[in-house]
């Protein structure tokens, strides 16, 4: 327990120490003495891509994004891999890469008076308190990093809710500060993300909040005007998209879902997304995105696995043989892999985006009864999708004006609204519509042909999943008496509903 919360990534180690100004003449820039803000960003954004694409082989199948091409893979059916740390690595991000790292550059930039560096540094925590929450339901708050402590307790869920709320403002306070150590090239030195804009940076704490808020859709206390006030304060174009960058050159500086990483061999995509596209679920209009997302079988057709079935069609001759998601066939060498949409070694990974944004800000919107304003951002959600994806402008304009889009406010469904989000965040951002779908208790009236699998894991109860569990080899190991006063021991505690999903 102590190694996990107590340990700073070890990069940063040598960072701690200080020299003496007599062997300032030998400084090299390139190994600083002191921990200094735009040495530890460029790794602390690897670790927010890190533990949010790791996660997401498990979230995705919950999910139905995709699924294993064996049958009743453990994770298909919502069940959990005992005394593993298989999702636990936002978790570990969080307490661990993350964790501490914070504070580092918080204090190194406070004597500086680098108030943007505050501000950044203390708008990734928000965040992370959020993605850690929503993952893990009741985690540690008030002692993580508590130095010399070896048991820590747990805190509710709502208490991290309203963490996120004071962190995030007090990263505006910081981020709205001027001064002469205020400088958009020494922040951009290590943001790799918005290069030093700091208005950006703002736009990106004010989509924390209004997450942090759209959460609340089960609570007497959900106010979606101040949703929608967020958003509008948030993310104005997919410029604006919390994006952590990837050279793609080599397994170390590669995108996790890339060929080169060789994640992800096992994955199919499912009937349910190639249902959203082909035109299964959207009468019959075949959606543009779909071959830009997906890849053809060799009969030129799309096909998706059925969760907990086995791919019959994982045969080198059978023409309806499933792609693998980088675009080839599951024969062709990895390395030959030609990689399509998000699976490319460079490929961006997406941590917030311009289009989720507006598809929170449709559905409170719905949810306050204003349609045309819904209606609205419910268009620019779907433009938005399909200009990152690509889409020409023809291609585009004649699926808004197709029978797939509702032509008149008034004609837009709550379902609309989710399924065209589903389809935006399809991997990219799995864990955000994991969020979504636990919110809404995975309602097929919402999710029009989704369906939970007909073999749920066997100590489920048959209860579909609400959490994920702790890390094991810090919780189970470590903390476990603890622990259990939450029922993290029961072998159903993975299906135990979040305070956010419940009414």
């Amino acid at each position: 327990m102590k190694n996990i919360y107590n340990s700073v990534f070890i990069l940063f180690i040598l960072l701690l120490t200080s020299c003496e100004k007599y062997l300032d003449v030998n400084f090299d820039p390139r190994n600083p003495q002191v921990a200094q803000g735009f040495a530890i960003l460029p790794p602390i954004f690897s670790q927010m891509a890190r533990g949010e694409s790791f996660d997401t082989r498990y979230v995705g199948a919950y999910t139905q994004n995709w699924c294993t091409r064996t049958a009743n893979n453990i994770w298909d059916q919502h069940g959990y891999a005992a005394g593993s740390d298989a999702a636990g690595e936002i978790w570990r991000s969080h307490y661990w890469s993350i964790g501490k790292n914070v504070d580092l550059i918080v204090d190194d930039a406070t004597a500086k008076e680098q108030w943007d560096y505050v501000g950044a540094a203390l708008a990734i925590r928000a965040w992370s308190w959020q993605r850690t929450t929503d993952q893990h339901g009741e985690i540690i708050l008030k002692e993580a990093w508590e130095p010399n402590r070896y048991v820590f307790d747990y805190d509710t869920q709502d208490e991290v809710y309203a963490e996120v709320v004071r962190v995030a403002n007090l990263a505006l306070d910081n981020l709205n500060k001027t001064g002469a150590a205020v400088d958009e090239a020494s922040l951009g030195r290590g943001d790799l993300v918005y290069k030093g804009n700091r208005a950006k940076w703002i736009k990106f704490v004010y989509g924390v909040l209004a997450r942090n808020a759209h959460r609340l859709t089960n609570k007497s206390t959900y106010d979606p005007a101040k949703v929608i006030e967020y958003v509008d304060k948030s993310f104005t174009s997919n410029a604006d998209n919390f994006a952590v960058p990837h050279a793609g050159t080599s397994s170390s500086d590669g995108n996790f879902y890339g060929p080169t990483r060789n994640n992800l061999a096992n994955f199919r995509p499912t009937k349910f997304i190639v249902g959203l596209l082909d035109g299964t679920t959207f009468k019959g209009v075949k959606d543009p995105r779909i071959s830009l997302m997906l890849a053809p079988s060799p009969d030129g057709k799309f096909y998706g696995v059925t969760p907990t079935k086995v791919d019959s069609t994982n045969n080198t001759n059978d023409p309806k043989r499933i792609p693998l998601l980088w675009g080839g066939a599951p024969t062709l060498a990895v390395a030959s892999q030609p990689g399509i949409y998000i699976f490319k070694d460079n490929a961006d990974h997406q941590i917030m985006n311009y289009s989720e944004l507006q598809f929170m800000k449709a559905e409170a919107a719905f949810i306050k009864g204003d349609k045309p304003l819904a209606y609205d951002a419910f268009k620019k959600g779907i433009i938005a999708h399909m200009d990152f994806c690509k889409v020409s402008a023809a291609n585009r304009d004649a699926y808004m004006t197709s029978a797939a889009v509702p032509q008149a406010a008034a004609d837009l469904k709550l379902s609309d609204i989710m399924l065209q989000k589903y389809i935006s965040q399809w991997v990219l951002g799995s864990v955000e519509t994991w969020v979504d779908m636990r919110r809404y208790h995975y309602d097929p009236a919402v999710y029009t042909g989704f369906e939970l699998p007909a073999i749920l894991y066997s100590g489920n109860n048959g209860k579909p999943a609400y959490r994920m569990r702790p890390r094991y080899n810090s919780e189970y190991v470590w903390n476990l008496e603890t622990l259990n006063k939450l029922g993290g021991a029961d072998i159903d505690y993975h299906t135990k509903e979040m305070w956010f999903t419940q009414k």
